[in-house]
Formats: C-alpha cells, structure tokens, sequence
C-alpha cells in the first residue's frame, strides 16, 4: 500500500488546516470556512491511505482490553490490511454498490472492514450487537443487505435469515455455511479499486435510535460523513498526535462520529477501552496510562463519573465533551471543579454531523448547545406557521445554503425525506431558544414537549433540576393526563441505592424541585422505577412512558404513584 494525494484530498486538507489554525477563533472560523467541493473522493484510499503513506508509524487505533492489556495498529498497518481484506472481500464477490452489514464490536476488525468497505466503494450499514434476530432481520431486509459481518457468537441472530445472505463470521466455532474472516489473512495484499469513487455515490446506511417510532434509514455519501465531520472534528477539537476516546458503541452514528471520520481527518489517535462492567475509577486509571488528551462521553457516563472521586484522573484530557443528549449542569460543575476543564455540549443527528457546538475556546455558557458550527446555516422555525424566529422554534437547516455534513435523505423513502424538507429547509424535531449571543438552549423532541394549564413545559429542564438530588441517578419527565390541567409533569425516577425509603425519597425530591422551579413547573407525581426504557443507542424513550402513564390513568390504577400534595 502506497497512495499519493489527490486533488480531493489536497482540498479537504486545506480546509481542514484552516479549522485547526482557528481552533479558538469562532468568528474566523464561521467566516472563513467552506465545504470543499469534490466530484469524486474515497476516504479510505484519499485520505488514510495517504496519511499512511505519509506517516506510517503514526498510532491509528489503541485498544485496551478489560485486562487493561494494550494493542495497537499504525496508520501503515491499517492501510495494508485493510487493503487485504477489501481484496478478499472482493474475492467473496463484494462489489461497488452492495451493502453490508458490519455487526460488530469495538476490535481492530471494525476498522478493518470499514474501511476495506470503503475502499470497495460498497455501502457499509452498521449495527449494533445488541439487536435482537428480529430487529436485524428487519435491517438486513431494509437495507438490502448483500453480506453480513458479524462474530461467530452472533451467529444464532441469523437463523432465521435467508440462505442467499453471505455470513462472514469473526472468531472460532462457525456454523456450517459461513465464511470464517480469519481466511482474509491469507488473501493477496494488494488492493486495486475498480476506478474513481464519484462522491454522490453511497458510502454508509446509519438506523436511527428509534425513539419514538421505527428506525429510519439514513443515507450517507462518500463526502457527506467522511468530508462532513470536519464540522465533528473542530467541534470536538480533537488535533494532529492527539489520543482520542470516545465512549460509544459501534452500531450508532456517534460511533462514526467520534470514533473513525473525526479522529482520521485530523490524524490523531482512535482510543478504545473495552471494559466488561463500567467502573469510573478503573476508566481514569486507564485515561492517565494511556495520556488521553481529548474526551467524549454520553450523559450517563459523566454522572457515573462524578460518583466517584474525579481527583483520581491526575492529567485530565484538554478537551472534555458530552454528546448524545443535553448534559445537566451540575454535571459540567462538579467535573470543572475537580478536573478545570468545561464539559462542551453539541447538537447533531444522525441525519447530519455536529452543526451546533460549544467550540474550543470559547465562553461555555453551562446548559447551553453553543452556537451554529462551521458550514451549518441553523436556524429557528415556528412550528406551527414553519416561518423563521428569533427567540424559541425548531432546529431546521437552511437548504438555500446546505451543508455537504447533511444526509442524501432517507435510503428508499422519498416520501419521508420530503417531509424532513418541508419549506426549502431540513427539520430536526428538536426544540431550542436562542439568546442574544446566538447560543442556543436545547427545550427538548417536538413530541416531548408538552402543555400543563396552558404552560408550555419541556421535560428537560425539569430532569436537569431532578438530576441535581443527590437521590436521583436518572429521571424522566413525561405528561400525565389531568382532567383540570390538561396534563400535569409527572418524574419516572431512578433512585440512588443509598435511598432506602420511597417515602422519605419522594418527599425530599418534592421539596428540592419545588425550591428550585416555579409553581406552574413543579412536578406533581413521582414513580420510582429500577431502570427507565431506552433505546439500544441509550436514548430514553419517553414515548413508550407516555403510552404507560395514559394507559394507568385510564385503568384508575394508582399503586406506586407518590404526589405532591400528599407531602406538603
């Protein structure tokens, strides 16, 4: 593997090299940026196959495993072998065009088939490993899988799958019929793509999380992920040398995200620690060892972070983020109290790259998602007239001016796509206000937000105050049926284990919230509950709990319900 730049990559670097001289400089950076154009462009042999061809020996992939044992590949290593195994995939009659199935965890084999996928120019839909038969039997139909890569440990999710599915299995102990991956090390070593990759052609097929209706199919090109997260890139600022970990697993967009397009395009260094049970102190010991400079994790795995003592970590990353939902703000507090940096919260989809941050060096204003990043012409939309607003409306995008990080549509669905579309601009569905400054505030999914006596009420600022007890690890915040109110908030709540009475539980919650937020917001029924309904991507779903709540109003069942006015 030898790969000289192209004109495309010379582009994109350019561009690139732009971003990381304004890492600090909002204002330089919105006016100065552009998305490079370019006609035809593959990432895999355009991009990282260059790096490694420039620098060989420059760390790609850190792998530490629960054993807290380290592996590693170079930016050379991955190159060849993925050259590899595009050629015996090729061999396996993979053509340009075809989809597959990658169903797999966080091991050197992701990276290796992602990119020898890539370099095939064949279609790559990730997934996660927690899906049952059924949901992957519904993506292999959806996405018109041609193959599917998956362990061998996996192998009973495809029982039921039709025989004409090529099954390519990692590890030992293969049912019969399958193609065991491990052959792929004997394969010739050289990798010669059919021709050019046009960049309006099919790179990836991400589902949605699904969190209030069935997955949708998104659509990726090979310059709308690979080229559009540098938008992703600049708002994690991650850098050239930097090690890089991300707390996500493969199956899910922020995957892509954080933990492949963004860390390539600044040729840094893609950290991975595969624990088998999530221990806060075990994860810095490991951030310390391995000197992770730049950090992003879910929500959930901040507060179990601050659970324990964050002084542990003695050389936090330079760069701390949250991504996937809103963090609390107590969370930012008590991490910048101990470790002195500021958790930066973003905006983006599935649909898109990160389009609203709080970027490096910039007033972090705590609850807030930033401001509009680079390339992303955002704007507020009223959703009931569709017109643009200043103060609160829907996240749309404006087409006029779209942004190459925007998805092609929805794969095989013109018809949603054009709803996403409505009025020259893409909507989210997501609710936010916007100051003065242009930051932007997120309220909450448009069918989240809810009405209490005529009040509007979003579920997240009631959870970030809930959130703030020391009792409550999780909470969500739903509309109850009232025959007054309309609806009344009403909390599902995970209580702390040192918690040993609900009543006790309950009545200090009240009051702690009842402190904090005015009257028309305060919440008036609360139900513990061992664990909250969440997506496999770990998005709560706040749907099925609607449903759940209307259905025990309607039954008149009252068991476990704790109200307010019962501990005034």
């Amino acid at each position: 593997m030898s790969r000289s730049a192209t004109a495309a990559t010379h582009t994109i670097r350019e561009m690139r090299d732009f971003l990381f001289a304004n890492a600090t400089d909002y204002a330089a950076a919105r006016a100065g940026f552009a998305w490079p154009q370019v006609d035809e462009f593959n990432f895999a042999l355009e991009w990282f196959d260059v790096v490694a061809t420039e620098s060989p020996d420059r760390p790609a992939v850190q792998i530490v495993s629960a054993d807290l044992s380290l592996q590693a590949w170079t930016y050379g290593e991955l190159a060849a072998r993925s050259d590899q195994v595009a050629a015996w995939l090729t061999g396996l009659g993979i053509r340009r065009g075809d989809h597959v199935i990658v169903m797999l965890g966080n091991t050197i084999e992701l990276w290796e088939v992602m990119l020898a996928i890539t370099k095939i120019g064949a279609v790559s839909i990730p997934t996660s490993t927690l899906l049952s038969a059924s949901d992957l039997a519904y993506r292999i139909e959806h996405g018109r899988a041609r193959a599917v890569v998956t362990l061998g440990t996996l192998s009973d999710r495809l029982a039921g799958v039709d025989d004409g599915i090529l099954r390519i299995g990692v590890g030992d102990d293969l049912p019969s019929g399958w193609t065991r991956f491990a052959d792929s090390a004997s394969a010739p070593t050289a990798f010669e793509p059919d021709g050019p990759t046009p960049a309006t052609d099919t790179a990836l097929l991400y589902f949605t999380s699904g969190t209030t209706s069935r997955p949708k199919l998104v659509q990726h090109t090979h310059v709308s992920y690979p080229v559009g997260h540098l938008s992703t890139m600049w708002w994690l600022g991650v850098r050239p040398d930097d090690v890089h970990l991300n707390i996500s697993s493969p199956g899910w967009a922020k995957h892509a995200w954080s933990s492949f397009y963004s860390p390539f395009l600044a040729e840094a260094t893609v950290f991975v620690y595969n624990y088998d049970r999530f221990d806060a102190n075990t994860l810095m010991q490991v951030m310390d060892t391995h000197h992770v400079s730049t950090f992003c994790a879910p929500p959930t795995v901040w507060r179990m972070l601050i659970q324990a003592d964050l002084a542990r970590l003695t050389h936090p990353p330079r760069e701390l983020v949250g991504a996937g939902e809103p963090l609390n703000p107590e969370v930012i507090d008590r991490v910048r109290d101990a470790w002195g940096g500021t958790i930066r919260d973003g905006f983006g989809q599935t649909e898109m790259t990160a389009c609203i941050g709080n970027s490096p060096g910039q007033t972090v204003k705590v609850g807030s998602m930033g401001r509009p990043l680079p390339g992303y012409p955002v704007v507020l939309l009223d959703p009931v007239t569709g017109a643009v607003v200043d103060g609160e409306g829907e996240i749309a995008l404006d087409l006029a001016d779209a942004p190459l990080g925007l998805m092609a549509g929805y794969y095989d669905d013109p018809e949603k796509t054009a709803e996403s579309r409505i009025g020259g601009y893409h909507h989210t569905g997501d609710i936010a206000s916007r100051d003065t400054d242009g930051y932007l505030t997120y309220i909450g999914r448009a069918d989240d937000v809810f009405k209490a006596s005529d009040y509007k009420i979003s579920p997240f600022e009631l959870e970030s105050v809930l959130l703030e007890h020391e009792l409550v690890i999780e909470a969500a915040v739903i509309p109850s049926p009232d025959p007054t109110r309309l609806s009344v908030p009403k909390a599902y709540v995970c209580l702390h284990p040192d918690a040993t009475d609900e009543v006790d539980a309950a009545r200090a919650i009240f009051t702690y919230a009842h402190d904090r937020l005015s009257s028309h917001l305060w919440v008036r029924i609360i139900e513990f509950v061992p664990e909250l309904p969440k997506t496999i991507s770990g998005k709560i779903r706040r749907v099925e709990l609607r449903a759940r709540e209307t259905a025990r109003v309607a039954s008149g069942d009252d068991a476990g319900q704790h109200r307010d006015r019962d501990y005034r």
